[in-house]
């Protein structure tokens, strides 16, 4: 608990101190955001605002994640984990690709940046090399970082995908929930609050994992019926906790009325983050719970899209659904601190759901 507890103070001192200078460099650079002009006209006087700044986030994961490693080191513990590092790496490589996409807008000075072919391309050799990288390297117990089985709060054993389907499932979580992330990255604070909350719920999931695993022989007879086989439950708990951390940080700056965007340089790392984690602690199919606000806004522009291409009607008016909202008269304030609200909801419930599911296995 010390470890997490350290990374996440590390991360939220970097990030709130690292932001303000980003917002002071890339003002100076000119690195401001381009705002759509089919989008609420109450948005159109934060053209100009400095983005990119999910970096600070990115870094303050980072810096937090090895001071607090370097310090358990020092405490006789363990050094970094294969898991703990393939969840920086699939988080940084989508964080990469968030930059080059904003970068490029940047610099031609227009709202699109990478084109959707160059943009799916990152996404998938991010998705497909971090996929191959977590059925590798077994610890002492066996266990790599991922399994071939798609999981609900543990591994579904009859619902086996093998090497070359979980591959590809993988991509295309971990495509779907950085968009979704990026999708809901249009509000001053809304993107980087609700993953404060997905980040914690799943900080809390990865300890009890640690305090209930397999290999854990303090458990009594009824907890080992409802043991957890993750690799490194506690490693992948330090890295979230560290990025948990950023975004709090960020969000300070970020809140309405926000001095700097995250960008798609914050929003992909988030999402690539939050896809990595339900993979490493086997809960693929529960993270629809935990992450259910964005869910929800990834729906509203499928189903916009879908209602547009067959009936040729706008189901909503406009998507993401947030901005439905902006339109019928809601404040930007109002419609973010209820959303805020529904993803702290979500995130609650998935816990609920995650320890139900150990009871019903322990008797409990």
């Amino acid at each position: 608990m010390k470890t997490i507890l350290i990374a996440a103070i590390v991360g939220l001192g970097v990030s709130i101190l690292l932001t303000p200078y980003l917002i002071k460099v890339f003002s100076r650079q000119g690195f401001g955001q381009e705002i759509r002009q089919d989008g609420p006209q109450a948005h159109l006087h934060k053209r100009g605002t400095p983005t990119m700044g999910g970096a600070a986030a990115i870094a303050a994961m980072w810096i937090g994640y090895l001071v607090a490693v370097a310090i358990q080191m020092i405490d006789g513990g363990g050094g970094p984990t294969a898991s703990g590092l393939l969840l920086l790496y699939v988080t940084t490589g989508m964080g990469v690709v968030g930059f080059l996409d904003d970068f490029i807008k940047l610099r031609k000075r227009r709202n699109l940046g990478l084109n959707k072919k160059a943009k799916l391309i990152g996404q998938t050799f991010v998705g497909a090399s971090f996929a191959v990288l977590v059925l590798l390297f077994p610890g002492v117990n066996g266990l790599t970082p991922a399994s071939t089985d798609i999981s609900y709060a543990r591994d579904l054993t009859f619902l086996s995908l093998g090497a070359v389907g979980f591959v590809i499932v993988a991509i295309l979580l971990i495509a779907a929930w950085s968009n979704a992330v990026n999708l809901t990255d249009g509000l001053d604070g809304l993107a980087a609050g609700a993953s404060v909350m997905v980040l914690g719920a799943y900080v809390a999931v990865c300890f009890f994992q640690f305090r209930n695993a397999c290999w854990n022989t303090g458990l009594s007879a009824a907890a080992q019926a409802g043991c957890y086989q993750v690799r490194d439950p506690l490693d992948l708990a330090v890295v979230a906790s560290a990025m948990l951390g950023g975004c709090i940080g960020f969000l300070w700056w970020n809140a309405h009325p926000a001095r700097i965007f995250m960008g798609d340089t914050g929003s992909l790392a988030l999402g690539g983050m939050i896809a990595g984690l339900s993979i490493m602690t086997r809960t693929e199919l529960l993270l629809v719970v935990i992450a259910g606000l964005f869910v929800v806004e990834i729906l509203s522009v499928v189903i916009q899209v879908a209602g547009f291409k067959t009936r040729r009607i706008r189901i909503f008016k406009m998507a993401p659904f947030h901005h439905h909202f902006e339109l019928s008269g809601w404040a930007e304030t109002t419609v973010l601190v209820r959303f805020w609200l529904l993803a702290a909801v979500s995130a609650a419930l998935g816990l609920g759901l995650f320890y139900a599911e150990w009871l019903s296995l322990t008797g409990g």
